[in-house]
């Protein structure tokens, strides 16, 4: 009972390990989406609505909203303190009081920086947020504020101009470090603030070691599991074993006589025939009676 309760602790053990790496793998790769931000992009014109969001960071609600505005001090999205936890809507952005660094906040706890631009200009550049994944496809858009259709856009990295595109859009279909970068766009001489681009590990990076752990864990369970099967099976056929050796023992006593009585009469002679004859011996009493009284008297024996 001991092992098997020590088998059973170590399985437990073993699957909860599992489930923490696999569960902090995941929560890893969720977090690196905040703070969210509605429209994902980071240009923004004046008057956009703009939301910022951290609800849902590790699990968790009441996070803050944090930012940093240039040449200002750090300071909340929602500027009353006591009002503001939860997602931080600006209805009528400015270039001044918007543009600048946002963060989440609990505590000590501290999220990944984005960073939002707004421009009192006519083109801004559609990019995400956040960083690229590495091997994903990222559109850029370049959209003008009271053009919507028609629009052919060129588009620069590092100030150096890539290519012009009647769409108004450029398809990156491998990000990779290569295509890190400022980036701008132009519509009718008119250019864009610039936006940087860059690439972060894929998600996927963890899966090899969550693969090798729960290889190695599979492997100690399957050891774990034989070894209890082995070791309920000896511990129902010990009892059989004795039951057998006790038979065995007392048929070998049952038949050791048996043995020998057979051995005895094989070495006696075994006498198949007799011959007997009544012999009538004459006896006085003191009536001088004679009474006639009969002996047995064995004469020959035959023998096979």
């Amino acid at each position: 009972m001991e092992v098997t309760a020590l088998c059973i602790r170590l399985l437990m053990t073993v699957l909860l390990l599992l489930i923490v790496q696999v569960d902090f793998s995941c929560s890893q790769t969720a977090d690196e989406a905040f703070p969210q931000v509605v429209p994902n992009r980071q240009q923004h014109f004046e008057h956009d609505t703009i939301e910022v969001s951290c609800e849902g960071l590790e699990g968790l609600t009441g996070w803050r909203v944090m930012k940093k505005i240039k040449d200002k001090d750090v300071q909340t999205c929602i500027h009353e303190w006591t009002k503001s936890t939860g997602p931080c809507k600006i209805t009528n952005a400015y270039q001044t009081s918007d543009s600048g660094q946002y963060w989440c906040e609990m505590g000590v706890k501290k999220s990944n920086i984005i960073n939002i631009t707004v421009t009192d200009g006519s083109v801004i550049l559609e990019s995400p947020v956040h960083p690229v994944t590495q091997g994903d496809a990222v559109t850029l858009y370049c959209k003008n504020k009271t053009i919507s259709s028609n629009i052919t856009a060129e588009f620069s990295k590092n100030g150096h101009v890539m290519e012009s595109r009647s769409t108004g859009n450029l398809t990156i279909e491998s990000f990779s470090t290569s295509n890190e970068g400022l980036y701008t766009c132009k519509i009718s001489g008119v250019e864009s603030r610039g936006s940087w681009l860059t690439v972060r590990a894929p998600s996927s990076h963890h899966a090899p070691q969550l693969s090798l752990l729960l290889g190695i864990g599979l492997g100690v369970l399957a050891l774990l599991l034989l070894l209890v099967v082995v070791l309920l099976a000896c511990r129902k056929r010990q009892p059989n074993i004795r039951d057998t050796t006790t038979a065995s023992d007392s048929c070998q006593s049952s038949s050791s006589p048996q043995t020998v009585s057979e051995e005895a009469s094989e070495a006696a002679p075994i006498y198949s025939e007799a011959t007997y004859a009544l012999v009538t011996k004459p006896k006085k009493k003191k009536d001088d009676e004679s009474l006639h009284h009969p002996v047995y008297h064995t004469l020959s024996l035959g023998m096979d």
